[in-house]
């Protein structure tokens, strides 16, 4: 890697985001809008837990799906082949619903769904057109009771993490991200899963037959899962310390106190702000893979990286 540093923030950017957006609507009452939550203070107003590694990953892998990373793409299209999803390049839209109850929608590249796009369930029949149904999933999340209106067919749609398609057919699938493979569990209308490859056990992408799932495994040594949790263990030293500067203890790696110390300059501005102004040192051209092979990776496709770590630039946070 050309330049370890810019690809470790092009890392821990979008799982400050994900930490920043999972601040529920109950904490924000108390303290004003979300967009002027300092860095400073994100860790003391999060809430702790297993489901700050889930999320942190749900935005990585929409976000490497949204910017061509080899690894990630190439997988994923395999994954949307055997949906019978095969023309045009992947796409990802991220589809996050504020867990605490509150009314607040999260959904990037939302404008890539149009009037005629189609999810589709795996189930006999013409699939529904999604546009319609996005706020009906949503309130499905909130309120149990409104889920009977939904269409048999994609009645657990409102579990969905991402969908993942192509605007060539504009054909969509519901997906589900899971950091921990364990928690996976069959909804109808998802058909994706996923998750990161597990230790000693085979990364191939895999039809989970029980639970109607086309698992697709993240791969990790030298890969996307291994630079993932290098990056979120860098967040969750600096989310302890109020983005001040850690101990070396707490952070052996000089390079990993390098990457901290961008943050720690800035830990009195809003996150949006430092979102925005870390953009500029997470450059995709630093990164050591072939860049042309980065974009437009067609289904089918196998485009070789140059290096056996492959990590997204996420230049799309700020939007």
């Amino acid at each position: 890697m050309a330049d370890e540093v810019s690809a470790l923030i092009a890392v821990t950017r979008p799982i400050i985001a994900g930490v920043y957006h999972s601040i529920s609507q109950d904490v924000l009452g108390g303290i004003g809008q979300r967009e002027d939550i300092k860095l400073k203070i994100l860790g003391k107003i999060r809430s702790k837990g297993d489901g700050d590694t889930g999320i942190a990953f749900e935005y990585a892998v929409h976000d490497a799906v949204a910017t061509g990373v080899p690894i990630v793409v190439e997988r994923v299209a395999d994954a949307l082949g055997r949906c019978k999803i095969i023309q045009g390049d992947p796409s990802s839209i991220l589809f996050a619903i504020e867990k605490s109850g509150s009314q607040q929608l999260i959904s990037t590249e939302i404008d890539l769904i149009t009037a005629d796009s189609r999810v589709l369930s795996g189930e006999r029949g013409q699939p529904v057109k999604l546009k319609g149904y996005l706020n009906q999933l949503a309130a499905a999340f909130r309120r149990p009771g409104t889920r009977a209106q939904l269409p048999q067919s994609i009645k657990g749609l409102w579990k969905a993490d991402l969908f993942l398609g192509s605007t060539a057919p504009d054909h969509w699938v519901g997906t589900t991200v899971k950091i921990n493979r364990s928690h996976l569990e069959a909804a109808r209308g998802l058909r994706i899963a996923i998750v990161p490859s597990k230790s000693g056990v085979s990364d191939s992408i895999k039809k989970d037959e029980q639970k109607n799932l086309i698992v697709c495994p993240m791969p990790h040594d030298g890969s996307f899962m291994q630079v993932f949790y290098e990056g979120w263990r860098i967040v969750q030293v600096l989310l302890e310390n109020d983005f001040k500067v850690p101990k070396e203890s707490e952070l052996p790696s000089p390079l990993h106190r390098e990457v901290a110390r961008v943050y720690v300059e800035r830990r009195e501005f809003p996150v949006p702000e430092v979102l925005a102004a870390t953009k500029l040192f997470a450059q995709p051209e630093l990164l050591a893979f072939d860049e042309a092979s980065a974009s437009n990776v067609a289904f089918g496709a196998t485009a070789e990286p140059e290096t056996s770590t492959i990590i997204s630039p996420f230049p799309r946070l700020e939007a």
